[in-house]
């Protein structure tokens, strides 16, 4: 098994990198999610969009895994933002999780319609309840997740956004880092285009590391990131989880920051660039 490195936000310990399931379903889902337990992950990422929550359950009931060492993480339908609604389609996630507490609840996206008063409101009563551990948010603003953290009476865990070298996040990764609030890169290989990045793999060859590996240690050595790449296949299942055995340089990690658009002040501050 690989060993798995965790970011620590508001006390709480979540493996730094996860599988992210989007656009996986049925059997093609449950094998992904059952060979990535089988190789060390210990955070699973779905949704109700998805529609893969209970082949994800499936794989984690079937797994030799316990189901309280796998952090598992699921999203409210933007449809499902109502208080009502909030409260009906979650029961239904956790009946195709076939789990009793969901790790981590999260707004898939914000919805002007519905003010995020009232979904957090009763997402902060699942976690009341028992139900949820952890509630959070995703595609959301500097503003809105400011927004999000004083509408709720429980701490904003994570929001989970797209991120990676070609998809800067400067404001709301400093935002994240200087509130206690985890940033979650979805997409962290911009769906494969980082592969033949030609600076990734020059970096790459210094460690005798792929340039997927060399960006996905990118985002897990910054401070407050974890990464929830897709990988179905269990080769690059492997390859994505295998880069807690090197670490970039201050420079390596500047120049990465340099793909798009340099490395601005206050980044350097934080991350000692």
């Amino acid at each position: 098994m690989v060993p798995t490195e965790y970011v620590t936000v508001r006390g709480v310990d979540v493996p730094a990198l996860g599988l992210g399931t989007a656009r996986m379903t049925g059997e093609e889902c449950a094998d992904a999610v059952a060979s990535a337990l089988d190789l060390g992950y210990r955070h699973v990422d779905t949704a109700q969009m998805y529609d893969n929550e209970e082949a994800v359950g499936r794989a984690i009931r079937e797994s030799d895994v316990p189901r309280d060492e796998v952090f598992l993480t699921t999203k409210l339908h933007p449809s499902n933002l109502a208080r009502d609604d909030t409260f009906d389609s979650f029961r239904g996630s956790l009946d195709r999780l076939d789990t009793e507490v969901v790790d981590l609840l999260l707004i898939h996206a914000p919805r002007e319609y519905v003010p995020v008063e009232e979904t957090l409101g009763a997402m902060n009563d699942l976690r009341e309840a028992g139900e949820v551990r952890h509630v959070g948010v995703s595609n959301f603003s500097v503003a809105q997740l400011e927004a999000a953290m004083d509408a709720s009476d429980a701490p904003i865990l994570t929001n989970q956004v797209e991120y990676h070298p070609y998809k800067r996040q400067d404001d709301l990764l400093a935002f994240c880092v200087e509130n206690d609030v985890m940033l979650t890169a979805y997409s962290p290989l911009d769906v494969g285009d980082l592969a033949d990045d030609d600076a990734l793999a020059e970096i790459g060859d210094r460690h005798g590391k792929t340039p997927s590996q060399v960006a996905l240690r990118w985002l897990i050595q910054q401070e407050h990131v974890s990464a929830i790449p897709k990988a179905s296949r269990r080769a690059h299942q492997l390859e994505n989880i295998e880069i807690f055995d090197f670490e970039l340089s201050a420079d390596e990690m500047a120049r990465i920051f340099e793909r798009r658009g340099g490395v601005t002040d206050r980044l350097r501050s934080l991350f000692g660039l």
